[in-house]
């Protein structure tokens, strides 16, 4: 990947990624802030909400800062797919892939991106470069195994209260 392209996606990504977290954070651009934000998750069956608020937050916010400015990769992109992973696996489980049907198909792409990123490194127009800065290689594996453990052991145990509505509305019908 070239440095204008590496760019070009960090400023993308990272950007739209740290706007997404100040919504939760901070309420910004007609965000829900952490009361909306708790509320959400603990809707997802994330108990308590406020902890996986600003966990959520943080790693949008701070992963798309971090990511933007090429600073202290891989840490930028970590938190990106960390928060991306999870709601891939609670807001849009059992959705078809596609946006338009709730799905998943914009965490998805912002994870390949991250990825991409990763693997090919903040490029030349980076604070990790002009600082001279470069992290552990074993830190990105590292990073990806903890997310892995996460998103499975410390996502919602069982049925969310969403799915329980959908459940419990389809049986209404019967008789």
């Amino acid at each position: 990947m070239g440095n204008l392209a590496a760019l070009l996606l960090r400023v993308v990504l990272g950007g739209l990624l740290a706007g997404h977290g100040a919504q939760k954070l901070f309420g910004s651009f007609s965000g829900p802030g952490l009361e909306g934000t708790s509320g959400f998750m603990e809707m997802l069956g994330l108990k308590p909400g406020r902890p996986w608020a600003v966990m959520a937050g943080l790693s949008e916010f701070g992963g798309g800062v971090l990511t933007l400015l090429g600073f202290l990769n891989p840490l930028g992109p970590l938190g990106v797919i960390g928060s991306m992973a999870m709601a891939t696996v609670t807001a849009h489980k059992g959705k078809p892939i596609w946006v338009t049907e709730g799905g998943a198909e914009l965490p998805v792409t912002n994870i390949a991106a991250a990825t991409a990123l990763i693997l090919n490194g903040p490029g030349k127009w980076s604070l990790d470069r002009a600082l001279g800065l470069r992290l552990p290689g074993w830190l990105a594996p590292l990073g990806l195994v903890a997310i892995i453990l996460t998103t499975i052991y410390g996502g919602p145990g069982g049925e969310t209260e969403q799915d329980e509505a959908r459940e419990g509305a389809a049986g209404d019908g019967e008789a």
